[in-house]
Parts: structure tokens; sequence; C-alpha cells
């Protein structure tokens, strides 16, 4: 399905980073070790290549690679782009100190739940991360992301899932964004920068 949806001479979510990433990079150390889970055609990864982070991006896409491979060459950057998939990913312990997952909505509840697992394993102490998606009533609104309210996030869903974090943001509102022709328009959004326990 990927393959098809980026088969395509454009960006489907265009070449720039979602807004979200750009306003909560800052809270990333510098040249910090990140993962970028299911990054599609590079748009997230490469920019924070460029912001001087250390970079690995993964998805199961290689149409997506290839053109997020172009990305990173028309902006000078080097990011470790890996064909993977998700389920099958080694989530190694205590290995990154960011995990960035922007709109990772194809994953239903049971996988969405290993994949949050693998997540609280991965990221070391200390570590942040930073995830961005839609609500519930991004179904009505038509303008992002899959017909399956069941895949979406809530406050409640994430405050659980990350259970004993340090939540640095956690928010539910609507926006106007404009992210290729596969994010356009007014959506329900949902953010979590979450901060790891040191202990």
């Amino acid at each position: 399905m990927w393959n098809d949806r980026y088969d395509r001479p454009d960006y489907l979510f265009g070449t720039e980073p979602a807004a979200f990433l750009t306003a909560e990079a800052h809270r990333l150390p510098a040249g910090a070790r990140v993962l970028a889970v299911a990054d599609g055609e590079g748009r997230n990864s490469v920019w924070l290549a460029g912001q001087g982070h250390r970079v690995t991006a993964m998805d199961s896409s290689d149409v997506g690679l290839a053109k997020a491979r172009r990305l990173a060459d028309a902006r000078g950057v080097a990011v470790d782009f890996r064909l993977a998939d998700i389920d099958a990913w080694d989530w190694a312990p205590d290995a990154w100190d960011a995990v960035v997952a922007v709109f990772i909505q194809f994953a239903g509840p049971a996988m969405r739940r290993r994949i949050f697992e693998g997540i609280r394993r991965t990221l070391r102490p200390g570590g942040v991360l930073l995830l961005h998606g839609y609500a519930p009533r991004q179904v009505d609104y038509g303008t992002g992301g899959p017909p399956s309210r069941e895949n979406m996030y809530t406050v409640p869903m994430l405050e659980q899932a990350f259970a004993g974090w340090e939540f640095l943001r956690l928010a539910d509102y609507d926006a106007e964004i404009d992210e290729g022709a596969g994010h356009s328009g007014r959506s329900a959004l949902v953010d979590l920068v979450a901060r790891r326990p040191a202990g």
C-alpha cells in the first residue's frame, strides 16, 4: 500500500518537517541519537539531521526510502535509512536519546501497543519521545489519516501507555495543517512529548 501511495513525482506529505517537530525539537540534546519511526519519504528525519542530530530512519516502503535518500542528498545531510517492518524492528534497550513518531496511525490497537512497548524499552533513561498524531474526531474531518477511529490517540490512552514518564507536553487540539496532499486542512491533533525517567 505505502509503495503505491509514495509512487508519485511529488512528496505525499511534502518535504518540510511537521510543525510539531520544529516546535518541540528544542527538547533534544545537541547531537542526539534519534530514531525516526516509519518516516516515509524522510521529511522529518532529513530535517533532524540538518539540525546536527545523528538520525536513523526506518520505514517499510522502499519507494518512500528512495525518495527520502534523494531528499537527504539534496539537503546535503546524512541519515541512516533502514528498510524494515515495524513489527520486526529491534527495539534494543536504552539505544536512543530520542524517538520521533509522527502520524504513525497505520497501526491498530494491538500493533500500537507493541510499538509503544518498544519505544518504552529503546529510549535511554532521560530520553525523550516526540509523538504526534490524530485524535478520533479526525475521521469526521477527512483531511488525512486512516478512516479508523481505533487507530487514533486520546490523552487518557497516552497517559496510560507512558505512565510514570514526565509529560513535557500532552495536548489535544485542532489546527490547520498543510503537509502535501496527504495532510491538508483542519485537523484534530494530539501531541505527546515525554521523558523516560532517569532513575
